[in-house]
């Protein structure tokens, strides 16, 4: 006979299926419309199974952050981008890789952290802080090879590569709210080849690439 649903799973598989369906609800629904209820029919378990793992929904909420950060961690550092040994080159082909990401339904590529942050910042301080901790991670990964890029093609250039890597997640989150508000991604891609237009001209090719981009002020 085949386990029945109402069983309580308390297994890391478990865990982890409750998770995957956190991210997938609380990406559909938002924050505040998810309940533990969804949580529990989409990942196929019980109320004994999410409170075996979680204190909480924001605790799930939280966990689901830290599950959707390494999820997208491993997702990029496996990209065909990370393999060019060309630092402009890769951070060109960051901006590819997300734009070729733009499949599916929009819950399917927009972003969990971005989400949860636009609801929760002020009610959920906890939910905040994850998803500031996480998108920060990620704008360091990707400044790594902006300051790369940047000692090589745009040495005396005014801004910081950690005040681009902010800007490059600042435009794609933008462009996930606009693809929301337009049921679209068609709005997102055009942002994101902004994105890379932009940031060809940060770092031209040639012999004015040392100064490409001087007299953007950005700071940090």
């Amino acid at each position: 006979m085949a386990a029945r649903k109402t069983r309580a799973n308390p297994t890391a598989e478990g865990r982890k299926r409750l998770l995957d369906a956190a991210v997938d609800v609380i990406r559909a629904q938002g924050y505040s419309a998810t309940s533990v209820d969804d949580i529990c029919a989409t990942a196929a378990l019980t109320k004994g199974a999410f409170f075996h793992h979680f204190k909480s929904k924001q605790d799930c909420a939280v966990a689901a952050a830290a599950h959707f950060a390494a999820r997208a961690d491993s997702l990029f550092e496996a990209a065909p981008f990370r393999q060019l040994s060309d630092p402009r080159e890769r951070v060109l082909g960051y901006v590819e890789f997300r734009k070729s990401i733009l499949q599916g339904a929009l819950p399917q590529f927009t972003c969990l952290l971005g989400t949860m942050a636009q609801e929760a910042y002020e009610t959920h301080p906890a939910i905040r802080a994850a998803c500031d901790r996480y998108i920060a991670e990620h704008a360091e990964f990707v400044g790594r090879d902006l300051a790369e890029a940047k000692r090589r093609y745009a040495a005396d250039a005014a801004w910081t590569p950690e005040s681009l890597a902010f800007f490059t997640q600042a435009v794609t989150q933008g462009a996930f709210v606009l693809a929301k508000a337009q049921g679209s991604a068609k709005i997102a891609a055009d942002c994101l080849d902004h994105l890379r237009r932009y940031l060809e001209g940060l770092f031209a090719l040639g012999p004015a690439s040392a100064t490409a981009g001087a007299n953007v002020t950005m700071s940090s």
